[in-house]
């Protein structure tokens, strides 16, 4: 299982970023995946999700009307759109499959992030 996360950099406050994950490994249409993020010295903390084939959402309530998730089944690919960015939202992205339960993770096997930093 791997996940390759790209698309992050330095944004002003209130610009967008889309974050891009490509997994590998395992089959990607059978698995809700997530966005994850760790802020330095925080933990690793849920931030959206989607369903595997019928494009459920869920959102961290703090990106909600802000960020959009959403795939791409034929490239093995689920992306981040991030509008609206706040200083708060700096942090390294990780993808991976959704856990069983709401706002966990299934696979473990975090790639190298993606870092997101917003200031001015």
């Amino acid at each position: 299982v791997q996940f390759v996360e790209s698309g992050g950099g330095l944004v002003q406050p209130g610009g967008s970023l889309t974050l891009t994950c490509a997994a590998s490994g395992f089959i990607f249409s059978s698995y809700a995946m997530g966005w994850f993020r760790q802020a330095p010295g925080e933990e690793r903390e849920w931030v959206a999700d989607i369903s595997s084939n019928d494009g459920t959402t869920h959102y961290e309530n703090s990106v909600k009307g802000r960020f959009t998730i959403s795939r791409d089944n034929s490239k093995n690919i689920v992306y981040l759109q991030m509008n609206s960015l706040k200083p708060e939202d700096t942090a390294v992205y990780y993808c991976d499959a959704a856990g069983p339960r709401a706002g966990t993770y299934y696979f473990g096997s975090w790639g190298q992030g993606s870092q997101v930093t917003v200031s001015s």
